[in-house]
């Protein structure tokens, strides 16, 4: 696994000492990569697979990789930060869709505001780095059943 060889290099370069628990919380937030795992559930699926991992130890090595930029957490306003692995330093991160109702979550991968970005810097001389873009509303299979329900009525 090319980025698990990548994350000891990091770990080394930074400083930080490689352990079996920060492999395991590693692997489990890249295998698990796009579904949006908050700290509890990475944590249960660490446990999996090294039973003696304390909760606390989950937590420093989330907080260490996201300072480490190997990960970023993500507020989805549910009480929860989510987590996402960092594929390129130098792109933007994705946009989000939020469904109100049952609250799944989809990534939309294209740039939606790149020309906008290109008129701030014309415009207001102010280069624009990345963004934060989160969509609320309804997917497909609520919408549906939103639909019926409304029938009903």
């Amino acid at each position: 696994m090319s980025v698990l060889k990548d994350f000891n290099r990091v770990l080394k370069e930074k400083g930080y000492k490689f352990t079996s628990q920060r492999q395991h919380v590693f692997e489990v937030v890249v295998e698990k990569d796009g579904e949006h795992l908050n700290s509890q559930e990475i944590y249960e699926l660490v446990r999996k697979k090294f039973p003696e991992i304390g909760v606390a130890t989950v937590y420093r090595t989330l907080a260490l990789l996201e300072e480490m930029k190997l990960i970023y957490g993500v507020d989805f306003e549910d009480g929860f930060r989510r987590y996402e692995i960092v594929k390129n330093e130098k792109e933007h991160r994705h946009h989000h869709l939020i469904c109100l109702e049952c609250g799944l979550i989809n990534e939309v991968e294209d740039d939606l505001l790149e020309t906008i970005e290109e008129d701030i810097l014309k415009k207001n001389k102010f280069k624009v780095i990345n963004h934060k873009v989160k969509f609320y509303g309804y997917c497909e299979k609520c919408m549906l059943i939103m639909e019926k329900n409304d029938k009903v009525k």
